[in-house]
This record gives structure tokens, sequence and C-alpha cells, in this order.
């Protein structure tokens, strides 16, 4: 009776001791492991720095600029270094393998030529849209007043190349009306085009209503109905090998935030 009762203790005491050895063991790999984990979460992103090259659609020039003139003052130490043109043309240095951080297009069509080459590290991100609008000179004395009005004979209108985003917009918004225009030129890109009206080499051209606003008085404004059948979108990626890849994901994070998108509403450019 003795022997027996006291063996069921013994039992309970080996058991109890088993039991506190194992959260013993236990408590220490989680204090041994927590530190690491707490650690690595803790590790700050690195810092923007450096230049930051960008390829940008000519017809971002004017906000662009005044983003990247926020983007330096923001991250001290930095530079934003800008390629504006022909997003046709830009796409094609990129895919030849000129040194660039990030890319933005004035079409999807001119960004798939960078995506579709596997050119960018992240899928591309549509920042901004733009629409149509005829540049006149000052005071619009030939009275345009629509696009048919384009057709006259006698008139010097200018359009961009067909390649071009802008170009490709306008041939969309003829289509769209029925219409068909010879130009005296097609440019390469939407500043080229409207710089043919500023220097009155042209009568009227067909660009982005953003460029319309950012000439100022230097031309006058048309709007035309046919333009909301061919709004542009505005995509934007990070592009692969970029020399600052860190300071890229940095722009773009600027580019596409309600800070920048401010900037680019007030440039006259459409919401995503």
């Amino acid at each position: 009776m003795t022997r027996s009762a006291r063996r069921p203790r013994r039992m309970v005491q080996v058991a109890g001791a088993g039991a506190a050895a194992l959260l013993a063991l236990s408590a220490c790999s989680s204090s041994s492991g927590s530190p690491k984990t707490a650690e690595s979460a803790a590790a700050p992103s690195p810092k923007p720095s450096g230049t930051v090259t960008v390829f940008a659609a000519a017809s971002l020039k004017e906000s662009f600029t005044t983003l990247g003139k926020q983007f330096e003052k923001e991250h001290p130490g930095t530079k934003v270094s800008f390629n504006f043109g022909g997003s046709d043309t830009l796409a094609a240095s990129i895919t030849g393998g000129a040194p660039a951080d990030v890319f933005a297009a004035a079409s999807p069509k001119t960004m798939a030529i960078v995506s579709d080459k596997r050119d960018t590290t992240a899928a591309p991100v549509t920042f901004a849209r733009n629409q149509l609008e005829i540049a006149t000179l000052p005071g619009n004395p030939d009275k345009v007043s629509s696009l048919k009005d384009l057709t006259g004979s006698g008139l010097k209108v200018v359009l961009c190349d067909k390649t071009v985003p802008c170009g490709a917009a306008a041939q969309k918004a003829l289509a769209a009306s029925g219409l068909k225009l010879t130009p005296v030129s097609y440019e390469q890109d939407v500043k080229s085009a409207l710089t043919k009206v500023e220097l009155k080499e042209a009568d009227a051209a067909v660009v982005y209503r953003t460029d319309v606003k950012a000439a100022g008085d230097k031309v006058r404004g048309v709007e035309f109905p046919e333009s909301a059948e061919a709004v542009n979108d505005y995509p934007i990626a990070p592009l692969k090998d970029a020399p600052n890849p860190e300071t890229a994901k940095a722009f773009i994070a600027l580019v596409t935030s309600a800070e920048g998108r401010k900037v680019l509403a007030e440039a006259g450019f459409l919401q995503p």
C-alpha cells in the first residue's frame, strides 16, 4: 500500500520537471530569436541619394520640372536629371541601352515598347491622363472653332507625327469625326508642334491642353468635342539596370502621390 501510494506522486514530480524544462527551452528559443526579427523589421530603407535620370514625354516638361525641384528639396543631396522628348524616341533609346532610371510615357502603347522587352522592373502605373486641344495664333484670327475648321483651304496646320502619342490621338479624333487633314508638317513631339504656332510658322496645331496652358498668351486654345474620343493615359515605371533604383522608386512615389497629382492637375492633366 505504501509503495503503490508513493509511485504516482514521484511520476507527477518527474513529469512536472520535464514540463518546466520544456517551457524554459521554449522561452530561451523565443528570446534568442526575437531580437533578430525586430532588428530586421526595424531596418530602414536606403535613403534617396545621388542622381536619378528620368526619361519623360515632352508634354510633362513643366509639371515634372516642378516635381523634380520638389523632390530635390525633400531629399537633400539628390538630383533629378530629365530627358524630355517624343515617347517613341525615348522608348527606342531605352531599349537601345541608354542609361535611365525611370520612364514616363504619354501612352500605354509607347510604354509597351519598353515593358514588352522586360526592360521595366515593375508593372507600369497610370499616373495622369491628357486631352487634346487646338492651339491657334493669339486672338484666334482665323476664327477656328472646331476640328472641321482646320480642314479649310489656306490654313497652315501642324500635327504631331503619327508615331508619337499626341499624333496618334489626333488621328483618332479625326477618324471619330470622319475628317481628313493634311498638315503642312508632322512634328516629332508636341512641343515642336506648338512652337510652330508660337513662332507664327503655322496657323494652328493639334496639341495637348496642358501644352496650351503652359504656353500662356502665346497661343489661344480651342476645345473640340472629338478630343473626348482620344484621351491618353500616362504610365510610369522603373527601369531594369537602373543606375539608381532606390531613388527611382522614391521619385515615382512622389509622382503618384496626392502631392504629385496636385501638381499635375494644376498643369491641366486629368486624374488617372
